[in-house]
């Protein structure tokens, strides 16, 4: 079994450890937006916002599409899960097997 680098996972962690961050990925839950749609949802500058998506890009939990002059970003949800699962289910192995039961039970239901 492989282990998982831990400056990789330490990169998801510091990504979410800020609020801003957390927002613009729970924005990014209903599909891709622009620099400037982000931006215009937060009080703080451009360029701050700008410092934030570098951060979660290079975590890996987002991904930029160039079209034209604009750069619109989007949600990599399976990197988000899966840094997220891994320290999960070494911390309480238990309860990430209960979730996924529960999930595994959801899915079967008609």
């Amino acid at each position: 079994m492989s282990h998982p680098d831990p400056d990789t996972e330490a990169s998801v962690f510091r990504a979410l450890a800020d609020s801003t961050r957390r927002q613009i990925l729970e924005d990014l839950r209903a599909g891709e937006l622009t620099a400037g749609e982000i931006a215009a949802r937060f009080t703080i500058s451009g360029p701050s916002i700008s410092r934030h998506l570098g951060v979660l890009k290079a975590a890996g939990l987002v991904r930029e599409r160039r079209q034209a002059n604009r750069i619109f970003y989007a949600l990599v949800e399976e990197r988000l899960a899966l840094g997220v699962n891994r320290f999960l289910s070494a911390v309480c192995p238990e309860q990430a097997l209960v979730r996924h039961r529960r999930r595994s039970n959801l899915e079967d239901q008609p």
